[in-house]
C-alpha cells in the first residue's frame, strides 16, 4: 500500500466515523512508517523512548558509505552489529521517534533499485 493509498483510506475512515481514536491513528502512523522503510531494506524498527534500533535485511539497497557518514556525523547513532543502526536519543513522544526514523533513513539517500534477474 502506497502513502497516497494510506491517505485515501484515512480520509475515508474520518469521513465515515469522525476523528480516529489515538490507537487507530497510531496504527495508521505505524503502517505509514512501514511503507517508508521497506525500500531501504528495513525488516524491523524497535522504537523505545530512549533507544531506536533499525534492523536491515542482509545487503540492504543502501550505499554503505552513507551509513558510515551518518554514524561519523552523529554521536547518538551507532552500528549495532552488521545489520543494525542504534539511535540513542531520549524521545518520549512516539511521533518524534517515528520522525527520527524517517529523518535517519532519508539522510541515507535514495535506496538503490534492485533489479530482478529472470
Amino acid at each position: 500500500m502506497a502513502s497516497d493509498q494510506i491517505d485515501a483510506l484515512l480520509e475515508e475512515l474520518v469521513d465515515r466515523f469522525g476523528k480516529l481514536p489515538p490507537q487507530a491513528q497510531t496504527l495508521v502512523d505505524v503502517h505509514r512508517l512501514r511503507v517508508l522503510t521497506q525500500p531501504y531494506g528495513v525488516i524491523k524498527v524497535d522504537a523505545a523512548p530512549g533507544v531506536i534500533q533499525i534492523t536491515f535485511k542482509p545487503n540492504p539497497p543502501v550505499e554503505p558509505m552513507a551509513i558510515i557518514g551518518l554514524i561519523q556525523k552523529n554521536k547518538h547513532i551507532k552500528l549495532a552489529g552488521n545489520d543494525k543502526i542504534r539511535i540513542e536519543r531520549e524521545l518520549p513522544d512516539p511521533k518524534a521517534r517515528a520522525q527520527m526514523v524517517r529523518d535517519v533513513l532519508r539522510s541515507l539517500g535514495t535506496p538503490k533499485v534492485e533489479v530482478a534477474v529472470a
